[in-house]
């Protein structure tokens, strides 16, 4: 089968779905991710990289972070939304974001008008549409509605793949982190050596410390995630076949 992830910012495909992408290209289904943005407005891990915070050497570093992580999870075919074939040369940026409270995030008072979140939303649904017709995929897997935690460009990263993979008549599935959300659950804790080892390709961002968690750049600790689940969306019906086929790999 063949996947096409998308995601907003480089780290997000290792954070939320690192385990998941391991493990779909072991079992020989052919996985392509896209991601969104470059980063850009990421916080910057104190230390010796803290010179690259709020530079447009950031962008750059990201993307070799990003080459990195994928190298280590198998991935072969990435690009970054707008650039083609995922586009015609239309560039968003890092919308960033606030915290409303703890665990929840909202819109950046400052967002720049070439960021993802401003972009006119057809635009955005017609570039990952260009994306998932060049990788041919079966199902698209991205953010389920509250995009994990509220960012922004997660939210909307959510909507237009979900429209994106309409428009093409492809199945989509929504990443969930908790059982009790529904889905189909895949249980790949014995995957977790491989996650830290991609999740230390992103030094700018976190700290894998090699037990099971990881620091954010903010000081935020959280365990690794290795297990999630995938929840069709009725609104692409050969979601519900295609997630349970792949739940029946191995």
């Amino acid at each position: 089968m063949k996947i096409a992830f998308i995601h907003a910012h480089p780290d997000d495909e290792t954070l939320a779905t690192g385990a998941l992408i391991a493990w779909l290209v072991t079992s020989g289904h052919e996985v392509s991710l896209l991601t969104a943005t470059r980063g850009e407005r990421g916080e910057v891990v104190p230390g010796p990289l803290s010179h690259l915070a709020g530079t447009p050497a950031l962008e750059t570093h990201r993307e070799g972070e990003l080459a990195g992580a994928l190298k280590v999870l198998g991935v072969s075919r990435h690009a970054f939304l707008g650039d083609p074939p995922a586009g015609s040369g239309r560039r968003y940026r890092d919308s960033g974001m606030r915290w409303i409270r703890e665990g929840l995030a909202g819109p950046a008072e400052d967002a720049e008008p070439d960021s993802l979140c401003a972009a006119d939303l057809d635009d955005v649904v017609a570039d990952i549409a260009s994306w998932i017709r060049t990788v041919d995929a079966d199902l698209v897997v991205s953010y389920h509605t509250d995009g994990g935690y509220g960012h922004p460009d997660h939210v909307r990263i959510h909507h237009a793949s979900l429209a994106a993979a309409q428009r093409t008549g492809k199945g989509f599935a929504a990443v969930v982190h908790d059982p009790g959300d529904g889905g189909r659950w895949f249980d790949l804790r014995d995957l977790q050596p491989t996650v830290e080892e991609a999740l230390r390709h992103h030094a700018s961002q976190l700290t894998a410390h090699g037990d099971g968690t990881l620091t954010h750049s903010g000081g935020q600790s959280e365990a690794v995630t290795t297990s999630v689940g995938l929840l069709p969306a009725p609104e692409t019906p050969p979601a519900a076949g295609l997630v349970d086929s792949l739940a029946g790999t191995g």
